[in-house]
């Protein structure tokens, strides 16, 4: 077991979520099979052929292959190929509520307790993984960019390939914008986190700040140039709306999310707000909050 990680999501100021790149030679195998809890993992492709392994099973990946591991289901891993493998794997961070007893050597989750052992890493426990040859049918929770149907608009491709794959948590998008369009239309969340990876071409990222506590609003956007490479972060909660532009090459992004129920959607264009939980999108007035109040 060998990989590079590169922890991208922590670099640019994820909250409760991540994305970690992991760069394997050939051969190399980042982590044991596992299973998680209440985290759904995606991976995207950005290089490179392997294999992932579900379930004693084994299947071909590659190049723009998105893989949905849903939680509480296969335990999986991969493996590079003889041209090695670089893949970005995406997840919510899991927060497990235990109790240790340091002079007893034990500790208590949820669902039980179990001993605790310090003097080694618990992978170097781990019994080596034979791995079977690949199925010639790969699974549903495995596609690629080229096998599903974009959506277009306005210049816009986009491309829901986690929903494709049977994810129930999360979700990732593949995002291709011609010179000068945007991703979408510039919003804030209140509960749901974002986390970008621009794959290719060049733009930028319009920020657009809350009216709130502002004397003078101004809803023109700050800029910051993005490339192949950048990461962005949007964790919720921040009253900051964003979009990114393509600038005079087509931009290619990722864009993934955890899919909140309670999440409420800002759209300062248009003065909308979208209720995810319950599907209502409606105009709401941008007067002080406090007019009206009887105040001493």
């Amino acid at each position: 077991m060998a990989a590079t990680w590169s922890n991208l999501g922590g670099a640019a100021g994820s909250y409760r979520c991540g994305v970690q790149r992991i760069e394997l030679q050939p051969g190399e195998m980042p982590t044991p099979a596992h299973v998680h809890g209440e985290a759904e993992e995606i991976f995207y492709v950005l290089g490179g052929s392997g294999l992932t392994w579900l379930d004693e099973k084994a299947y071909e990946i590659r190049a723009d292959d998105c893989i949905v591991y849903k939680n509480f289901h296969e335990a999986h891993t991969i493996r590079a190929g003889d041209d090695g493998l670089d893949v970005l794997a995406f997840g919510a961070r899991e927060y497990t509520p235990v109790g240790e007893l340091p002079r007893g050597g034990s500790m208590w989750t949820v669902t039980g307790w179990a001993e605790v052992h310090t003097d080694s890493h618990p992978w170097d426990r781990e019994p080596a993984l034979e791995w079977p040859e690949p199925e010639p049918e790969r699974l549903p929770t495995i596609v690629n960019v080229a096998d599903v149907e974009p959506e277009v608009r306005g210049g816009r491709r986009r491309r829901h390939l986690a929903s494709a794959a049977g994810s129930r948590w999360t979700g990732l998008c593949h995002i291709e914008c011609e010179p000068g369009i945007l991703s979408g239309p510039p919003h804030a969340h209140s509960a749901e986190e974002e986390i970008f990876v621009v794959l290719g071409g060049d733009g930028t990222l319009e920020l657009t700040p809350s009216p709130r506590g502002a004397a003078e609003f101004d809803d023109r956007p700050e800029t910051q140039p993005v490339r192949r490479g950048t990461v962005v972060a949007s964790p919720p909660g921040t009253g900051i709306a964003h979009a990114f532009r393509a600038g005079d090459t087509t931009l290619t992004l990722i864009a993934w999310g955890t899919r909140e129920p309670n999440d409420i959607c800002w759209y300062p264009r248009s003065k909308k707000l979208f209720w995810r939980g319950v599907g209502v999108i409606g105009r709401v007035d941008m007067l002080d909050y406090w007019d009206g109040e009887e105040l001493e």
